[in-house]
């Protein structure tokens, strides 16, 4: 079976910011395969990128931005927690496009300290000039959006808002579009089946990779749910999935190819869980590659689970795709370090 790129959408009727640079790395990963038992696993290395330390938000951000630059906006408002990796890229993103950018940021995860609250991705947020404001509660997180939203409307400004993780339809679009290129990547390579291993959180990566594989074919999809619990995640995936086809003129989606599981989730989102800092250790020592406690963190040590559980063959091509956040790690330097081997 060879990919069916026949089937696949234009996404040309979609005003674009111009944040794609073009293909993401997809490059072997022997010692770590080796260290798991997958003799053909490859990283898509969605966390190099030349804008803002790179990441998986920067694809969504590609099609929201371009909507707001469509529709004359100089203003974009975005959410999420404290060391929001999307907030970040947003932040980013705006620098480049001369857009004024500000951040509503809700104090969720159970975590304080200098490195938490002023490291990592926060540290960025100010280095990319978005105003940054931290609130303790949904309800306050509402009330400064109000307020943002009056201000820009009483200084003549117009405002584009963006979802959590740019999660919606239109976001969606972006790994609807990166499936394309991994199909295509691995078709230079020789070859024309892959499973891909990653993680789910707001949703559209996955959501995108879901619909973008079903058209294809040829590609499964083995997701751990990182932030909700699976069956929010599998409702999550569905909503999306239909929002995007829709936009798309398609069908909905079956997702027969899309498997979920939560078992790495540990107490929730940002909070690492079992098996988290070690599966980054291996990436490290094993490939030089950086994950973060979070998101990948805990995709990876659900790849290590299913791995020591046999679920892939030798003969299978497993693909990681990793969708950044290097700078979340140093939000929890403390925590790494009290983890670290003595």
């Amino acid at each position: 079976m060879t990919f069916d790129f026949a089937r696949f959408p234009a996404l040309d009727g979609f005003p674009r910011a111009g944040l794609h640079h073009g293909p993401t790395p997809l490059v072997p990963a022997p010692r770590l395969g080796e260290a798991l038992g997958i003799p053909r696993l490859l990283l898509k290395r969605d966390d190099v990128h030349p804008l803002g330390v790179g990441g998986n938000k920067l694809r969504k951000l590609d099609f929201h931005l371009g909507a707001a630059l469509a529709e004359g906006a100089d203003t974009v408002i975005t959410f999420g927690a404290v060391q929001t990796n999307h907030g970040r890229q947003t932040a980013a993103a705006c620098a480049r496009l001369g857009l004024r950018c500000e951040l509503v940021l809700v104090a969720e995860v159970p975590r304080s300290g200098e490195a938490y609250e002023r490291s990592g991705n926060v540290l960025l947020d100010v280095l990319f000039g978005a105003r940054v404001h931290i609130c303790a509660s949904e309800a306050e997180a509402t009330e400064t959006y109000e307020r943002l939203l009056a201000e820009a409307e009483a200084e003549g400004r117009k405002v584009r808002s963006v979802p959590v993780g740019g999660s919606d339809p239109l976001g969606v679009l972006g790994y609807v579009d990166a499936a394309r290129e991994l199909a295509v990547q691995l078709e230079q390579l020789g070859l024309d089946r892959a499973r891909v291993v990653g993680p789910h959180a707001s949703g559209a990566t996955v959501a995108g990779l879901a619909l973008g594989t079903e058209l294809l074919g040829s590609l499964d999809l083995d997701i751990a749910c990182v932030s909700h619990p699976l069956n929010e995640a599998v409702d999550n995936l569905s909503h999306l999935t239909a929002g995007a086809a829709q936009l798309l003129g398609l069908d909905p989606p079956k997702l027969e190819h899309v498997w979920l599981n939560d078992t790495t989730i540990g107490e929730g989102y940002g909070i690492p869980a079992s098996g988290t800092w070690e599966a980054i250790r291996l990436f490290g020592r094993t490939e030089g590659v950086v994950l973060d406690p979070v998101y990948t963190g805990k995709a990876a040590a659900a790849l290590v689970e299913w791995a020591a559980a046999g679920r892939y063959s030798p003969e299978e091509t497993v693909v990681f795709v990793h969708t950044g956040g290097l700078p979340g790690l140093f939000g929890y330097a403390p925590e790494f370090m009290a983890e670290a081997p003595k």
